[in-house]
């Protein structure tokens, strides 16, 4: 619920219906050969360092410092930013609900100003802090909730949003139709189209949380592998599901509901269930009701990735890695990661300041936390299929004679991605519309492998082993 709800408005845009019902399914089998071959190293080295530790171990003797030392800094750079946009996604859907039910931007609502924005973004990642302060018990509750919410609630929407509609778009509007009318300057229907696939690409992230919770795990080396592999199947199934659902009340211009001039300030998905719900029953009360519905879900991925961060950042800090790594890696009593807990949550609120100068910029961040994730994914599985293709000792999950030919898949879509990602999203270019994300990334790669040639290569030697794999 919460990638589809948040990056709808970017669909809608670049291709429509199509390139978000249809285009899912490709971006889904990519995503699948990806989460495949991440838990087949999962498997075979279930530790809670995940990405960089298996980059080291799979890129051998002579790169294996320099090959953790990248993985890591991509991998907790961009959990550090999805943590950031999960949490700022929340604070704009907030604000709409408030907009929303204060009368609407033409009926005298409330609109927060962008320092509001931000000050309930602080709030939520104090919130998610205090939550991951708690024991691992009482985290792992948390973490059963957000499955259940997210699967119950994905149904509860699916079900009751068609039902509710007094008007539903046709199947061939749903599957078929591509809107070129993007209002960016951008032509071609085979740009359109990628720039369309990134949304899915957003909703589809994040399942490396299993291998950083994965020293708090029972039989790490099979439920760490199914912990990636269940949630990319299950994410896929009910987000599909659900945003079909979602587009078959898409009856009013598409232009109309990306307006910011309507009621809920361009955010079309929660315009599309106000004009359902009162269409209906003469009030869009209802509509408000399930936008809250997938706030909580949002909430609740909010604290999965602030245990994903904070797993991450203490198996780094615990191998040195990162500057004061003595603060950062100790744990409490309860065995949880305190004081990475809350950088993680400072980290993030600093990210979100750029919102106040520029949302251009703070876009870049959001797509640091795509594009430096996967980046983080595909480095270990490069390893995986090159350097240690034949001494890769599998666990017990593993692919057989497939591994590699899934590994090459995932590979090539990721360098695919990062093309994709690096493309302008508006035209003509120019300083408000520029994509900065290939010089957030560049700017990650510059920065850790110029620490690395300066200072790390003469001190950092990879993950600390203190048992066999």
């Amino acid at each position: 619920m919460a990638g589809v709800t948040t990056t709808y408005n970017a669909g809608l845009r670049y291709g429509g219906p199509a390139s978000m019902t249809l285009g899912w399914l490709v971006v889904a089998f990519f995503n699948g050969c990806v989460a495949l071959s991440m838990a087949e190293i999962c498997s075979a080295y279930p530790t809670s360092g995940g990405l960089y530790y298996w980059s080291a171990k799979l890129a051998g003797n002579d790169w294996a410092p320099l090959a953790s030392w990248v993985t890591g800094w991509f991998n907790i750079v961009g959990q550090w930013a999805a943590t950031t946009s999960t949490d700022f996604s929340l604070a704009q859907l907030i604000q709409v609900m408030v907009l929303l039910g204060t009368g609407g931007a033409n009926g005298g609502g409330y609109t927060a100003s962008k320092y509001v924005v931000l000050a309930i973004h602080g709030f939520v990642l104090v919130l998610h802090g205090l939550i991951n302060s708690l024991p691992i018990r009482c985290l792992s509750w948390f973490g059963h909730l957000g499955a259940f919410w997210n699967t119950a609630g994905a149904l509860v929407l699916v079900v009751l949003i068609p039902s509710v509609a007094t008007e539903r778009a046709s199947p061939e509007f749903i599957f078929t139709h591509f809107n070129a009318d993007n209002g960016m300057g951008v032509h071609g229907n085979a740009y359109i189209l990628a720039l369309g696939l990134l949304t899915s690409q957003y909703s589809l992230l994040g399942y490396d949380a299993s291998a950083h919770m994965i020293e708090e795990t029972k039989k790490a080396d099979w439920s760490g592998p199914m912990g990636i592999v269940s949630s990319v199947a299950l994410s896929t199934a009910f987000g599909w599901i659900f945003m079909v659902a979602l587009t078959s009340i898409v009856t009013d211009d598409i232009q109309y509901l990306l307006d910011t001039s309507n009621d809920a300030g361009g955010y079309a998905v929660a315009q599309a269930l106000h004009n359902a719900f009162r269409r209906r029953y003469g009030s869009g009360a209802g509509g408000i009701a399930c936008v809250g519905v997938v706030a909580v879900g949002i909430f609740l991925a909010g604290v999965a990735c602030i245990a994903s961060n904070s797993r991450m950042g203490y198996a780094f800090s615990r191998d040195g890695a990162m500057p004061m790594s003595r603060v950062w890696h100790r744990v409490t009593k309860h065995e949880v990661p305190l004081n990475v807990v809350w950088l993680s949550v400072v980290i993030a609120f600093a990210m979100a300041l750029t919102s106040l100068g520029s949302q251009v910029a703070f876009q870049a961040m959001v797509s640091i936390a795509t594009l430096g994730q996967y980046i983080a994914y595909a480095l270990p599985i490069f390893f995986r299929v090159t350097t240690a293709r034949k001494s890769f000792v599998p666990g017990p999950f593993h692919l057989g004679r497939y591994g590699v030919f899934v590994g090459w898949a995932a590979v090539l879509w990721v360098a695919l991605l990062t093309v994709l990602f690096s493309l302008p999203v508006a035209y003509p270019v120019a300083q408000d519309n520029f994509n900065y994300t290939p010089v957030a990334v560049g700017g990650v790669l510059l920065l850790s492998v110029g620490a690395w040639v300066l200072h790390a290569r003469f001190w950092f030697r990879g993950p600390i082993a203190n048992v066999d794999l």
